[in-house]
């Protein structure tokens, strides 16, 4: 097996393993907010969550920037960097789906709603062809409405697209941050910054807008 193949194959490990350990996490993490943020309604807590997202994973990409350095270093820190975008963004994306009153028990449920986020419009795109139509603010249609057939149908197509297209988004900073160390760090968190953003933006786009309230009133205006 080449080293592309097993840097593929260990972010593909990276993504299943994380579906499973970070749902209860994601519970607790919005839970333990709500504690210490009695006063946050669902949208402030959101945007809690957003900061805390990015200033994460903005973080990562600065440290391997830093350890790209270190003779031998560069491409297994890249590639562990990759692996801890991915941790970080499933955490980040299961906690969205806690806050909208939306949770998907179902592992290859949970792993539409993930993937779609992460990929955005090349997901949407495909999965018109995939499923049909999708509209705006469909997160809660992937768990309860679609059903198990095309969930594994959109699956198969969207994983390798993740492994591929992903993989390939962060690989292309791995030679960049193999520079003196100063530009590296910063290459590698302007990297992950812009993903990081990317995946926000995206995740607006499939949850919609948040209860207005913790009793799951719908905001006015918003999409059933």
């Amino acid at each position: 097996m080449s080293k592309a193949d097993d840097a593929k194959s260990l972010i593909q490990q990276t993504l299943d393993k994380a579906l499973v350990a970070q749902q209860p996490l994601a519970q607790k993490h919005v839970e333990r907010l709500r504690r210490v943020h009695p006063d946050d309604t669902p949208h402030d807590l959101i945007r809690r969550l957003d900061r805390y997202y990015l200033a994460g994973v903005t973080a990562s990409g600065g440290a391997s920037g830093a350890a790209g350095i270190v003779p031998g270093a560069g491409i297994p820190t890249a590639l562990a960097d990759v692996m801890l975008f991915t941790e970080a963004s499933v955490l980040y994306t299961l906690s969205l789906a806690e806050v909208h009153g939306i949770h998907p028990e179902d592992f290859e449920r949970r792993k539409l709603l993930v993937l779609t986020v992460l990929l955005g419009d090349a997901a949407v795109s495909a999965l018109e062809k995939t499923i049909g139509r999708t509209g705006p603010y469909w997160a809660r249609r992937i768990v309860k409405a679609i059903p198990m057939a095309a969930i594994n149908r959109a699956n198969k197509v969207l994983g390798p697209r993740f492994i591929t297209k992903f993989g390939t988004k962060q690989g292309v900073l791995v030679l960049s941050k193999q520079v003196p160390l100063g530009i590296g760090a910063a290459l590698g968190a302007g990297g992950n910054h812009v993903f990081g953003r990317l995946t926000i933006k995206s995740a607006r786009a499939i949850f919609g807008q948040p209860p207005s309230s913790w009793d799951g009133d719908a905001p006015e205006g918003s999409a059933p």
